[in-house]
């Protein structure tokens, strides 16, 4: 059975995204409340083989050849002592 609950002292920032989410969603400020809730606290398993294929392909769209090990090595440790 749903609970209900009240939150109180909400900063205006968070309210004004709230709200603008929810018109964005074409939903009410307390089904956005929930669908954010339950994104963060009740993330979706994703299987193993379905993030390998992500990955695989967020890195066939970066460009061919323009990275090399050498140069992702150098930008890890820019900053770095």
């Amino acid at each position: 059975m749903p609970t209900t609950l009240t939150l109180k002292n909400i900063p205006d920032v968070v309210y004004a995204r709230l709200k603008t989410s929810a018109e964005a969603h074409r939903r009410s400020m307390n089904s956005e409340a929930i669908v954010c809730l339950e994104a963060v606290l009740l993330p979706a398993r994703v299987a193993p083989t379905e993030r390998l294929a992500r990955a695989r392909a967020l890195r066939d769209a970066l460009p061919q050849g323009k990275f090399l090990a050498r140069d992702i090595d150098d930008l890890k440790r820019e900053g770095r002592p």
